[in-house]
């Protein structure tokens, strides 16, 4: 079912595979879906990667993920199969197929939708890839579920901190100027989590997807982050040690917001294999 409306914002709403989905398409040319991770919007993307795909010609499309809305927050659960599906109806209702593009959570979607889907994937760009988590992890997956489950929000500040040592380069830190703007930004969004993301945040607990990935015949880019604390780049390795088709690349200075930390870095390598 294909229905549409137009949203706000330019946002257009969709009823696919079940679900209303919010997205966003610029440009012409050949499609690029981006997939956001863990509790984002699909509008990230738009600060670096969406204006760097439509320079180089790009159809760009952006959505948020079934758990942030306008999407259907779904807050009796989801699985990752459902996010597979909700981008392949997506990919399919703008006219497939389509070169993929995910960090973190959404790399689990790209690289379970190469795996089954293989005629909606022309190249799969997965960043912060994982086929499993570590300990380390798993535990701090647990905790941020603890949090919202005990409604504790933390104050703004000590969560900025947290997070910016989370999910930033100590290279970053380093720097006070730059250091100070994102714990700026990280304070003023506070540490809130919807019960979308809530629900978002069990799809962490999975078995060890590393045999099944050796099936994937997708080109696929795996981009590490050197200095992710979150997703180690020693995971995303793994992935592309398991893809026979894949190649990997390693940014460096870089925490698990990569794309954002050191956007040209990041869109240079993404784009030379989109174009390949």
């Amino acid at each position: 079912m294909n229905q549409m409306k137009r949203g706000k914002q330019g946002m257009a709403i969709a009823r696919l595979n079940g679900i209303t989905l919010s997205y966003e398409v610029e440009g012409d040319g050949e499609l690029v879906v981006l997939v956001m991770g863990t509790g984002s919007p699909g509008r990230v993307w738009s600060l670096h990667q969406v204006p760097a795909l439509l320079d180089a010609g790009y159809r760009v499309a952006t959505f948020d993920n079934r758990g942030i809305p306008p999407t259907d927050e779904c807050v009796h659960g989801m699985t990752i199969t459902d996010l597979v599906a909700d981008t392949a109806a997506l990919i399919e209702h703008l006219g497939a197929p389509a070169r993929v593009v995910g960090t973190s959570l959404g790399a689990r979607v790209t690289q379970e939708l190469a795996l089954a889907r293989p005629d909606l994937v022309t190249h799969a760009v997965a960043m912060a890839a994982h086929a499993r988590l570590d300990a380390a992890a798993l535990v701090l997956n647990q905790g941020k579920k603890a949090l919202y489950d005990e409604k504790i929000v933390l104050p703004p500040a000590y969560h900025a901190a947290v997070y910016a040592l989370q999910s930033l380069s100590p290279a970053t830190l380093r720097d006070p100027l730059a250091a100070r703007d994102w714990l700026e930004m990280f304070e003023i969004s506070g540490s809130a989590t919807g019960p979308g993301t809530r629900a978002q945040l069990d799809l962490s607990d999975f078995k060890d997807r590393r045999a099944a990935y050796r099936a994937i015949t997708v080109p696929t880019l795996v981009i590490g982050f050197a200095d992710d604390t979150t997703i180690p780049c020693y995971l995303s390795r793994e992935v592309a040690d398991a893809i026979p088709a894949a190649r990997y690349e390693e940014i460096p200075d870089t925490g698990h917001l990569g794309y954002l930390e050191r956007p040209e870095a990041v869109n240079r390598v993404m784009l030379d294999f989109l174009a390949s």
